[in-house]
């Protein structure tokens, strides 16, 4: 007699993802997909030695080691945007970014299975509130385009929730009474904050939508605070916001605003682009900072680079400062960087997260006060930047640190349990 068919939650998320299944005492679990850890970088690399693909932490070691290919990430950021319609060439071939998506949520479900030993049917996907921050279009395009590819690697049945509602299902699990809670899901590449009461009695409910007093997102996260983070400390060393020679103009910011976002970096990969900072540089007050920004273009070296600076962004969650350091030919940038000097660079980000959680408290028709608990999710929850303000705003509040990286999951697979 075969096994069934299992039901679980992907957690598809800008930076990392994971899968949860329900065992058979009702109580949710990550698979470890990767060296037996739950988590799985978001990231593909395409190997030129030998075409391989890499998948997760192996793809981003393939890259650092210095091997020949191409790296991938950040994809969920794409979905939505004009980007999707792009192909990106890989070798001899031209990859939609759809079928890129594809391969890596087919990567997951193929080792899923293999280490459950039954196929997977049915899958609650996350999402967050907005794909694309007003363009309800865009939004449900974006939506379309992940079930898609979802629906394309074999999965049957798709049903999708909200990640901060998935985040809610978990804390559940370990409450005694009824709360009314906040919850604050700052990801990769987007902020949901839901606003939901939560207890132990709702939480065996299969429909929740009563529970739900208010909820929106705002595309800025991870992602965003380390482009913003980039270009307040890294590339002006590289001639961002220097002048000409003559003093007319500042250079142009396009390719260090590319540089300094993961999913646009493979555009500058092109003669053109080389071409115009070559002349770039003829025209620059400092062509020496110009050369090292074309030693990094040429040597495809912008996603180690952009890794360097999200390492001191991780960095700064814990420590007062960290010391910046990226070296490759002819590039040598190194800095002290501080958890001041990143709250100033986000400092704009941060101000539109707390007019979002504003809005969403007036939608619910409740003060800052009447929230009882604080549910944070999502590595940068812990940004001092970010924590200061939620303190400032919710003084009485209890706050709660759930998995940074797999509460959305563990309530995905909750979810996929009650829906399936």
């Amino acid at each position: 007699m075969s096994n069934p068919t299992l039901s679980c939650g992907l957690d598809f998320g800008t930076s990392n993802s994971t899968l949860g299944t329900v065992g058979a005492d009702g109580a949710p679990n990550l698979v470890p997909l990767e060296d037996g850890r739950p988590t799985i970088p978001s990231a593909i690399f395409f190997s030129f030695e030998d075409e391989s693909v890499f998948f997760g932490r192996k793809a981003l070691s393939e890259y650092v080691s210095g091997a020949g290919g191409r790296i991938m990430r950040s994809l969920k950021s794409v979905l939505g945007t004009s980007l999707m319609g792009d192909t990106t060439r890989i070798k001899a071939r031209s990859w939609p970014f759809i079928d890129i998506l594809g391969l890596y949520v087919g990567e997951l479900k193929q080792r899923s299975e293999t280490l459950l030993g039954r196929a997977i049917d049915n899958v609650v996907v996350g999402r967050p509130v907005h794909f694309v921050d007003d363009d309800q279009r865009a939004d449900a395009e974006a939506q379309r385009q992940l079930e898609g590819a979802v629906r394309a690697k074999g999965f049957r049945h798709i049903e999708f929730q909200f990640e901060p509602i998935a985040a809610a299902l978990d804390y559940e699990r370990q409450i005694e009474d009824e709360q009314l809670a906040l919850i604050v899901d700052i990801g990769g590449g987007t902020s949901d904050f839901s606003i939901i009461r939560v207890s132990p009695e709702r939480a065996r409910a299969s429909d929740r939508q009563a529970d739900i007093l208010a909820t929106t997102g705002v595309h800025i996260g991870g992602t965003d605070f380390d482009r913003m983070l980039s270009m307040a400390k890294v590339m002006p060393a590289l001639g961002y916001q220097t002048p000409t020679r003559d003093g007319k103009r500042p250079l142009p910011s396009g390719p260090y605003y590319d540089l300094a976002t993961w999913h646009r970096i493979n555009r500058l990969y092109v003669p053109q682009t080389l071409l115009e900072l070559r002349q770039t540089r003829r025209e620059a007050k400092y062509p020496e900072r110009v050369e090292q920004m074309l030693a990094v273009i040429e040597d495809r070296q912008g996603h180690r680079l952009a890794s360097t600076v999200e390492d001191a962004k991780i960095a700064l969650t814990a420590i007062a400062e960290t010391e910046f350091s990226f070296t490759a030919r002819d590039v040598a940038l190194q800095t002290i960087i501080t958890s001041a000097d990143l709250g100033r660079a986000i400092e704009n980000a941060v101000e539109r997260l707390v007019a979002t959680i504003n809005a969403t408290l007036q939608h619910a028709g409740l003060a800052a006060s009447a929230i009882e608990t604080l549910i944070l999710t999502g590595g940068s929850t812990q940004i001092p930047a970010i924590m200061s303000r939620l303190h400032a705003l919710f003084p009485e509040a209890r706050f709660v640190q759930t998995d940074a990286f797999g509460s959305v999951g563990l309530g995905l697979a909750l979810d996929a349990s009650r829906k399936f």
